[in-house]
Parts: structure tokens; sequence; C-alpha cells
């Protein structure tokens, strides 16, 4: 039986879903340039999440895209990524917070953030997130300086990805206007979760 779920995240705010092993999640940037920060929780134990520092070791890489896996703290595989429009996203940022916004743009007092938005959307209060920025533009210098630019991803670009696990999935969009983080500007982003892929999905992965 064909189970499928929309969701809209609307701009710097955050969401929480429950996923069960073998279903997709599909990511998509409603209007281009729109980060989303991707965080979950093993749904047996919040005592295994995802871990983007296990994720950089397993793929020995910064960059992952087609094919990939995201792994646990526990280095167990979390999701598989079976489709990317863009393949440019971030595994280095934890998520902004307000003592961010206070470093940076002395504006934190007030300011929505993806460490809230997403401890809030789980019921959690986790000192600190290192989700897997999707969409999100980072480029490593020669010197090992990180830039970030504008993202990539265009109107209706995506991300798929396949659970390996029953997870609680915490999803922002992220509310950084202050830079080329979201190109200056937040907006809202759409998720979709579904048992199997339409045959148009099928045939893109």
């Amino acid at each position: 039986v064909k189970m499928k779920k929309e969701y809209i995240v609307s701009s710097c705010t955050g969401i929480a879903i429950s996923v069960k092993k073998g279903e997709y999640v599909t990511i998509i940037d409603i209007d281009g340039g729109q980060v989303v920060d991707f965080f979950a929780i093993n749904a047996d134990s919040k005592e295994e999440y995802l871990s983007t520092g296990v994720t950089i070791d397993c793929n020995e890489s910064l960059h992952i895209g087609k094919g990939d896996i995201i792994y646990t703290n526990l280095y167990n595989p979390m999701f598989q990524i079976v489709y990317d429009d863009v393949e440019e996203h971030d595994l280095i940022h934890p998520c902004c917070r307000k003592e961010m916004y206070d470093f940076f743009y002395h504006n934190g007092k007030g300011h929505a953030n993806c460490l809230d938005n997403i401890n809030n959307s789980l019921k959690e209060k986790r000192s600190m997130i290192n989700p897997f920025n999707i969409f999100m533009h980072t480029a490593i210098m020669p010197n090992g300086k990180i830039q970030v630019l504008e993202p990539i991803s265009k109107s209706g670009d995506k991300i798929v990805l396949k659970a390996e696990m029953d997870v609680r999935i915490g999803v922002a969009a992220c509310s950084v206007s202050e830079s080329k983080c979201n190109n200056y500007k937040c907006t809202a982003v759409k998720l979709i979760v579904a048992n199997i892929l339409d045959d148009i999905e099928k045939n893109i992965i």
C-alpha cells in the first residue's frame, strides 16, 4: 500500500517527522537558494543520532552526494542518498544559534535559529547539533580557510534520502538572512515522506 505524506517547513521554522526503515525522504528547495538543517535520531535510542563527523570519516570526504551514506555516531548507516540534484551540501557547520548570531551579527536576542527549531520540534535539549546542511555551499580553500557561498540549488531542486533505520528527523529551514548562506533571504522548503517512489522518481534514480 502506497503511503505518501507532504509537509511544508515555513521559513525560519522546524518540524519533526517519524520515518520508518526503507522509507524515502525527499527535501525540495521550493524557491531556490535555501539551506535545510537536517538532523535525525534513532527512533529506539536518542543516544544514537546523525553524525556529520562520522559521515566525513566513513566517506573519507567533506562532500557527499548520490550513492553516499549518512552515518550515526555509532558508525551505523542511517540514510543513503539515492537522488541529488545539487550535490553541494555542508557537513562542517553546526546549527545556527543565538550565540552564533551574537558573534557574527550582534543580533542573537529573539532571533529564530535552527538549534532551537530542531530541539523544540524533537522535544530535545541538545546543547549542540551538527546537522547535514542540505544545499549549503561551503567552499574549502587550498589554505584550509572556508567560505560560505550562495547555494547553487534552484527552485524545485531536491535530494532523496532512503532511511536505513527507524528514525525521528528534525528539519529546519535555515534562519540566516544576514549572509550568502541563504542568499540573504529565508524561504520555505517542502518534505515528502513515502514508502514507494513515484514512477517519475524511479526513472531519475
